[in-house]
């Protein structure tokens, strides 16, 4: 029994020591890597301060998608292609299926220092046989136009992760949408 209540403990610590070192207040999507997103935005569904009953599975998958946005917000397109698994997808809002990582990688050839991608998980599931699982959140990508002015895109994305044979998880679909019309938008009539 005590070695239950001090592991556990342990867990504690170690799933609250990132959480609690990372909620700044002020900090933007860009700075809420990994399980700092949750502390920083009420909203979010699968929040490990208020939804202690996160798996395991779960837990690492959030992980997973927060190393994911690091490393693309330091290396950009490269960085973003080197995630997908051999056989991996991406979905983008009106243009075609990319298949494979060959070609992910030849369309993902943005630089960070001109085109700034980043998201923030907001929920995850893991399958019951720990091996493939799904995060979902919000997206934003910051560029400039032609005249310096800047552009903002942002939107939903879903990401499909599978672990490989030789342990390692790798995205095996990563697909998104604009964002949706706000609350009553979507179905009013146009006015005379």
């Amino acid at each position: 029994m005590h070695r239950v209540t001090l592991s556990s403990i342990l867990f504690c610590i170690i799933v609250s020591a990132p959480l609690i070192a990372q909620s700044d207040a002020g900090a933007g999507p860009a700075a809420a890597i990994g399980y700092g997103a949750f502390a920083q935005n009420p909203g979010v569904i699968s929040n490990p301060l208020s939804q202690p009953t996160l798996t395991p599975g779960t837990l690492l998958l959030l992980e997973l998608e927060g190393r994911f946005s690091q490393a693309v917000t330091e290396g950009g397109g490269k960085a973003f292609s080197s995630w997908f698994a051999d056989d991996g997808v991406t979905l983008n809002n009106g243009k075609p299926a990319i298949l494979g990582r060959t070609a992910i990688a030849a369309q993902a050839q943005w630089d960070p220092k001109t085109y700034q991608l980043s998201w923030v998980p907001q929920g995850a599931q893991m399958g019951p046989s720990n091996d493939m699982g799904f995060t979902w959140g919000h997206y934003e990508g910051r560029s400039k136009d032609k005249n310096g002015e800047p552009v903002v895109i942002s939107g939903r994305y879903f990401t499909v992760w599978k672990k490989l044979p030789n342990g390692a998880w790798k995205v095996a679909l990563d697909a998104s949408a604009d964002e949706p019309a706000a609350t009553g938008e979507c179905c009013v009539l146009p006015k005379p």
